[in-house]
């Protein structure tokens, strides 16, 4: 009982400064008309095959790379690095989310004005990343038809704390009975308003939409630093 305000004091202390060091990232990122998307998600949701895939089809016109966490290995790097696209691994041992001094750290040695987009694929995990700002633009939360259309309801915090929802996985969505519109309505439940994307990686389905979203962030981010 008695360790606990020291806890929180603690844990205070830790966000406040991740939340000083992602501000910073944000104005390097602004200044140098650089798109970042964070991906948060549990595992198995796809969001590897649907970051890879996003890469190779926006290298054909812009500039992209990708950062990916997870507490060990870089099979994900390994994978992604199939795209052809600059990529690395940022790897958090025993911790289950980014921080915004692990991006930071792994930025070093790369010139952001290289680049048009910067993607940010965090650990699979729909809790700790809700509190951890990266300093991105636009986070977007997965939610795979495999997992049931009630993810939302268990785990509303990440879903407040992101920008955009995207259901994957919807070439497998009549296998396993998933319903779109129960899913639909409990992100809305959650989160009012909030736009809700739907494609499968695997088949394309769904994916120029997506691409097209993220071409318009980037034209709004470039047209917003010029004035």
């Amino acid at each position: 009982m008695g360790s606990q305000p020291r806890l929180v004091e603690v844990r205070k202390n830790v966000l406040k400064q991740n939340d000083l060091t992602a501000h910073a990232l944000r104005e390097q990122f602004r200044t140098a008309g650089v798109y970042v998307v964070s991906l948060v998600s549990s595992p198995g949701s796809g969001k590897t095959l649907l970051l890879e895939k996003t890469l190779t089809l926006l290298r054909q016109s812009y500039r992209v790379a990708a950062l990916v966490g997870d507490l060990a290995t870089e099979n994900d790097a390994v994978r992604l690095a199939r795209s052809q696209a600059p990529v690395k691994q940022i790897t958090t041992g025993t911790l289950c989310h980014l921080e915004a001094a692990m991006v930071q750290n792994a930025l070093e040695e790369w010139d952001l004005n290289d680049l048009d987009f910067l993607f940010i694929e965090n650990v699979g995990n729909l809790v700790c990343p809700s509190s951890y700002d990266l300093g991105e633009h636009l986070r977007l939360v997965l939610i795979s038809v495999t997992e049931g259309e009630d993810k939302p309801l268990k785990y509303p915090t990440i879903f407040n704390s992101a920008d955009l929802a995207v259901v994957t996985k919807m070439d497998l969505a009549q296998a396993v009975e998933f319903d779109w519109h129960s899913a639909y309505g409990n992100i809305q439940a959650i989160r009012p308003g909030m736009q809700v994307l739907k494609l499968s990686a695997k088949t394309a389905d769904g994916m120029e939409e997506y691409l097209n979203f993220l071409r318009a962030r980037l034209d709004e981010l470039r047209g917003a630093v010029a004035v």
